[in-house]
């Protein structure tokens, strides 16, 4: 379509609109040269409007787009389009780049001749900018999601994301794995589903026990161990922990859950707890005739002093073995899940003041002073013979490790409720990494390896596992060079 020459009488309309006009505006000859622009068009170029005269549309085109440009001039010219609209680079006084969306139309004379160019040019610098930073975040989410989701489905632990209402938003191949074996009918993808879970000793889960349903009520947990499957001989053991999800305000949004196959650990500390109480076992019943045949001996009167010293010498070691073996005998009974505590009403003090009398011989012949502050009389319900093994214990961990001039102290306390024994010395002390371990079985600490102190490293567990089977807590402070206090708080 062949567009007019404007009405004389528009003509001063025409300058003002173009002059006032927030888009860039110019008329460009036929051949390319600017007749005219606008404030605009020479802001967003950097060129005040003598030097916009003296240039052309080419020479401020970046090189890469100016033949696109020139195409659609030639049609524009040759009548086969009268106007074109274009994203192209401009080039800036400053050198810099100009994004611009320019919209061109041919204004021809009654005789058809062209007479210029009528051009638009909106800056789409900054919007370019921004989709550009859209799209390279857009590209590196989407490269962290696939880096994440590899993650995910890779890890050999079981993952599971929940939200807040329990509903199943994601979960890898590995966790599918888990779900086949406790739910091989399938899953409805929500909590409080049952299925062949069980704890330790072998019972059925209920729905409110399940670690999805104490976690999307917010519940964070670690080590929370079932067992999936529906044959027992080939359930898997899981080691399953749990944090919650919130958003910014602390509201509840979901959980994430870990399940961990111990499958193959749980399968061989069993095995080595049998052994172990198998071989205790078989040396009880030795140790104890040697006791008895030992004992015999040194009654009868016909043994000389120096027999006498040997025999003694003897007896002192099938008793730490004997301890030894009753050790071992109770951690792999505390293990097995049996009842090691039988509560009665017992003093207390009286418990400690044996403790303290067998310890004493032990504190003169390494020159520690043991010191005690006990009540008269202390009254509570727990199980003597297992409260003399803690005391037992923790004096002898502190004559041990504590040298000589040293000095341990014992105190007894009491409360209506609770009972607290405290057992201090100023031996050597621990560090943090020993600390961390020191209720682990069988751990020995660096300064039992360094001094090559004999013993298992079941002094302590046994003292925490007698603790807690009374329902009561252990702690340990300890610093090195300083000493090492161990506090035991029982109920009452």
């Amino acid at each position: 379509m062949t567009q007019q020459t404007r009405l004389p009488e528009t003509d001063d309309l025409w300058r003002l609109t173009v002059e006032h006009s927030p888009v860039g505006m110019a008329l460009v000859s036929p051949g390319g040269d600017f007749l005219t622009a606008n404030v605009a068009l020479c802001d967003m170029l950097g060129y005040d409007p003598e030097q916009m005269a003296q240039l052309s549309f080419q020479a401020i085109t970046h090189p890469d787009d100016l033949a696109s440009d020139l195409r659609l001039v030639n049609r524009c010219l040759a009548g086969k389009i009268s106007s074109y609209r274009l994203t192209k680079r401009y080039i800036r006084a400053d050198g810099s780049i100009l994004i611009g969306d320019l919209s061109v139309a041919l204004l021809r004379g009654p005789d058809g001749t062209p007479i210029h160019f009528i051009s638009q040019i909106a800056d789409l610098t900054e919007r370019h900018a921004f989709v550009e930073r859209l799209d390279a975040a857009e590209a590196a989410v989407e490269s962290e999601q696939r880096k994440g989701d590899a993650v995910f489905d890779t890890v050999a632990v079981g993952l599971l994301l929940l939200d807040a209402d329990g509903s199943y938003q994601g979960y890898n191949s590995r966790h599918q794995d888990f779900m086949d074996l406790a739910f091989p009918d399938g899953h409805r993808g929500r909590v409080g589903q049952t299925g062949f879970l069980y704890d330790a000793e072998g019972r059925a889960l209920t729905s409110e026990e399940m670690p999805t349903t104490r976690a999307v009520a917010g519940e964070e947990f670690d080590d929370f161990m079932v067992w999936v499957g529906e044959d027992p001989e080939a359930r898997r053991a899981l080691s399953v922990s749990a944090r919650s999800i919130r958003d910014r305000l602390g509201v509840l949004t979901g959980a994430a859950l870990a399940y961990q196959d111990v499958t193959d650990l749980m399968r061989a500390i069993k095995v080595k707890d049998e052994f172990v109480a198998s071989v205790s076992h078989e040396l009880r019943t030795p140790l104890t005739s040697a006791m008895a045949y030992l004992e015999l001996v040194e009654d009868s009167g016909e043994i000389g002093p120096d027999v006498h010293q040997q025999i003694a010498a003897a007896r002192r070691n099938i008793l730490r073995l004997s301890h030894l073996v009753a050790d071992l005998l109770f951690s792999t009974r505390a293990t097995s899940g049996s009842t090691i505590i039988d509560p009665y009403r017992v003093d207390v003090v009286t418990v400690m003041s044996e403790a303290l009398d067998s310890a004493a011989v032990d504190a003169a012949s390494a020159g520690v002073t043991l010191e005690s502050d006990l009540p008269d009389s202390l009254v509570a319900v727990a199980d003597g013979m297992r409260l003399r093994q803690v005391i037992d214990n923790l004096l002898a961990n502190a004559i041990t490790y504590t040298p000589r001039d040293g000095k341990v102290a014992v105190t007894l306390g009491a409360t209506k409720r609770h009972v607290q024994i405290t057992v201090a010395d100023t031996g050597e002390g621990m560090d943090e990494d020993d600390l961390r371990d020191v209720f682990v079985r069988f751990h020995r600490g660096q300064n039992a390896r360094r001094r090559q102190v004999p013993g298992t490293g079941l002094g302590l567990t046994i003292v925490r596992t007698i603790v807690e089977a009374h329902g009561g807590e252990v702690s340990v402070d300890s610093a090195l060079g300083v000493g090492t206090t161990v506090r035991v708080l029982l109920p009452r």
